[in-house]
């Protein structure tokens, strides 16, 4: 099969609904070539029903980011569906979360920062170092983040939560760089997904989109941003690591 991602094995995490950027991640992986492998936390079902939507069928993996024993056996259970002598050439990071209390900056409690941070940044440290043992020929790591340079309304502490994973992957991007791993995030623009109705206010801070795009923003579309990650997943980016690439419709570059 032909396309960008052609003969390239990858792990694609946080598919929920086939809104998310993660699925058409893989959906658009898939249709360039790729075998992909999905991970699932909790509704495992779900994750499976969706995962038959996509172009071809895709095993899923139950995984929780803050489970070491799933860590560890991540490799394993990624070679039970490869065989053994396989390997990964991609791992995309779809993963965030923080308790209802992070979303008030002055009244949030460390318990609930403290998780937030721990599954939205540190699991990229956490995912990446579990595939390791699956990336001697080296690849590439993509992760999502939502702009951290500025106080959004409303997002508080996910805010921060996002500023650490954009510092995780450059750390990340310095220390594998020497085993021909690439480490990436793409921001992007607000999409209407389950994790936007977590959020507290989102409508309100999704329509700086509505104004300030200048090529436009769809918030039902997460098309754009999935193809972000595939590129960065793809061989077209050889020597661009450490890098935050904004897919948001410009909305970043707009000044006051």
């Amino acid at each position: 099969m032909s396309g960008i991602l052609a003969g390239k094995r990858l792990l694609v995490t946080g598919v929920l609904t086939d809104a998310s950027i993660a699925f058409h991640v893989a959906k658009i992986a898939q249709e360039e070539g790729a075998d992909v492998i999905l991970t699932g936390f909790g509704r495992l079902s779900l994750v499976e029903r969706i995962a038959k939507r996509l172009p071809k069928p895709a095993p899923v993996i139950e995984l929780d980011v803050t489970n070491q024993e799933h860590l560890d056996g991540l490799a394993d259970r990624i070679r039970e569906h490869q065989g053994e002598g396989a390997g990964i050439d991609g791992v995309v990071h779809s993963i965030a979360f923080g308790p209802q209390g992070v979303f008030n900056f002055l009244e949030g409690q460390w318990e609930d920062v403290s998780t937030a941070v721990h599954v939205s940044a540190y699991s990229l440290k956490s995912l990446t170092t579990a595939c390791l043992p699956l990336m001697e020929r080296g690849g590439s790591v993509v992760g999502l983040t939502f702009d951290a340079q500025f106080a959004w309304p409303k997002y508080d502490w996910m805010g921060i939560a996002k500023a650490a994973l954009e510092s995780t992957s450059r750390y990340l991007a310095r220390d594998l760089g020497p085993r021909n791993i690439r480490c990436n995030l793409v921001s992007a623009g607000p999409v209407k997904s389950m994790a936007a109705k977590s959020i507290p206010g989102f409508e309100e801070l999704a329509d700086v989109w509505n104004h300030r795009a200048p090529v436009g923003w769809d918030l039902a579309d997460p098309d754009p941003a999935a193809r972000g990650v595939v590129g960065l997943l793809s061989d077209f980016f050889p020597k661009t690591t450490g890098e935050i690439v904004h897919v948001d419709g410009g909305v970043h570059m707009m000044g006051a």
